[in-house]
């Protein structure tokens, strides 16, 4: 298994893959594993994230130029996102035992009721390449608290980043088989989905990799959870406050280079301000540092993979061949490195890629429309339902458009972001569950009903 620094489109490292004897050795060792973790107290496993998180903070800087090398995120950048796992860390290690609390139910008052929330096992978790650590953490922080296990499949480029959080959780004093990294192909997956050790199965990643996990947890009554793509609308209403809403827009369209399932992608903006938008949209793209992730100036590095680049620019062209205009952009740069510059395109057609798929790179979609209800419209005409941002000076407006977009999440006035302490996740064919906060942490518990009868063999 190769990693590829997409900078210098050289191989930096190689590894050896998990060949079928390693996968069971390693399930072997979750249920083992489990039966010991489960026992452990929470304030035990609470303790043991707290030092996660110091671990993650003691290392980040070789956390955050491995992250830059295998999948080229602007270093600054990358040094948020170890910060942000810490963080995580340090949510669950602080609210895991509210949020895993006993329930008291009102039963008969001759009886004691409650619910309580036990773990279920070896947990499987089918991670991107996008946010190497973060999304990886998001999972483990909370349900390695809850007493599950976890195997990791990380994605194929960056193996570095997989074999690392392994180093983490060891570090900090987490016992074997606890958390295991499976340096698999895709193909392997599906068996692992299937194997009776395995209690359920997360995925972030594409709809098609959705599809697959889903379908084999499904024949195997596996429990899932599933992040998938999205085409994130930014919506852009006639009282919006137009300075602050071109700047954050390029950010939130080109943050990790574009690659970004909540970046925002589709802009959504009124006729009376589309105008003024564009104008000041377009300056921000232009302005926006591309070159080298390792220099703190940069702001966009280059796309992880070849195919990627690839991929977005069939998008784009086929795009434009439909109509668009591209104001800024549109072409890959001529150099070394999987570089795509800031793009900007308008007059998108509906039926074209630009807004009917997601573009993963820093490629911007631009729409004008005459109404509310139009920009209502156009923001749920997707099949994605990820997140969204609405731009307006009237908070309650805002309310109350952001209460009418089908989507997971809606910010009013920010772009849509991830956060330790709120439930995230989407509708539609962005997927479904959720991570993070105390939905998160309760995914993959088993909700235990226990009804004590009073009075049984009182004299």
């Amino acid at each position: 298994m190769q990693s590829v620094n997409p900078y210098t489109e050289s191989v930096r490292a190689e590894y050896d893959e998990h060949d079928d004897e390693a996968v069971e050795a390693a399930l072997s060792r979750a249920v083992d594993a489990f039966e010991e973790w489960r026992e452990r107290s929470l304030t035990d496993r609470r303790e043991l994230l707290a030092d996660a998180g110091e671990v993650l903070r003691d290392r980040d800087e070789e956390f955050a130029e491995l992250m830059t090398e295998e999948m080229g995120k602007p270093i600054s950048q990358a040094r948020s996102e170890v910060e942000k796992c810490a963080w995580v860390c340090d949510y669950y290690a602080e609210h895991a035992a509210e949020h895993l609390q006993e329930k008291t139910v009102n039963g008969p008052k001759d009886a004691e009721t409650y619910v309580r929330y036990d773990p279920l096992g070896p947990i499987l978790a089918v991670m991107p390449w996008n946010f190497p650590l973060w999304q990886v953490f998001r999972f483990a922080a909370p349900h390695l608290t809850s007493g599950n296990v976890g195997l990791l499949k990380h994605a194929s480029n960056v193996p570095g980043c997989a074999k690392v959080i392994e180093e983490v959780f060891s570090e900090a004093g987490y016992p074997e088989g606890v958390f295991q990294s499976l340096l698999v192909d895709s193909d392997q997956v599906e068996d692992v989905v299937a194997d009776e050790r395995v209690r359920a199965v997360t995925l972030t990643g594409s709809g098609p990799a959705g599809r697959a996990v889903a379908e084999q947890a499904g024949r195997n009554l596996k429990k899932s959870v599933l992040e998938l793509g999205g085409s994130d609308p930014f919506v852009v209403l006639d009282d919006a406050p137009i300075d602050e809403a071109a700047e954050t827009g390029a950010r939130a369209r080109t943050i990790n280079s574009g690659q970004s399932c909540i970046a925002a992608k589709r802009f959504i903006v009124h006729d009376d301000v589309y105008d003024e938008f564009v104008e000041k949209f377009v300056a921000e793209m232009e302005a926006l540092q591309v070159g080298d992730p390792k220099d703190d100036d940069t702001d966009v590095g280059p796309q992880a993979r070849e195919d990627l680049l690839s991929d977005l620019q069939e998008q784009v062209e086929e795009t434009v061949e439909m109509g668009a205009t591209v104001e800024t952009g549109g072409e890959p740069l001529d150099r070394e490195g999987y570089f795509y510059p800031p793009t900007v395109l308008t007059d998108v057609p509906r039926d074209s890629p630009g807004a009917r798929e997601e573009l993963f790179g820093p490629a911007a979609s631009v729409f004008r429309v005459e109404s509310e209800e139009a920009a209502v419209e156009l923001a749920n005409d997707s099949q994605y339902g990820l997140g969204g941002s609405v731009w307006t000076t009237d908070l309650e407006r805002g309310k109350e458009v952001a209460g009418r977009i089908d989507s997971g999440a809606v910010f009013v006035n920010e772009l849509t972001k991830s956060d330790p302490r709120l439930p995230f996740g989407g509708v539609k064919e962005s997927g479904y569950g959720r991570e993070l906060g105390k939905e998160g942490i309760r995914e993959f518990v088993n909700r235990k009903t226990v009804f004590v009868q009073h009075g049984v063999g009182d004299e």
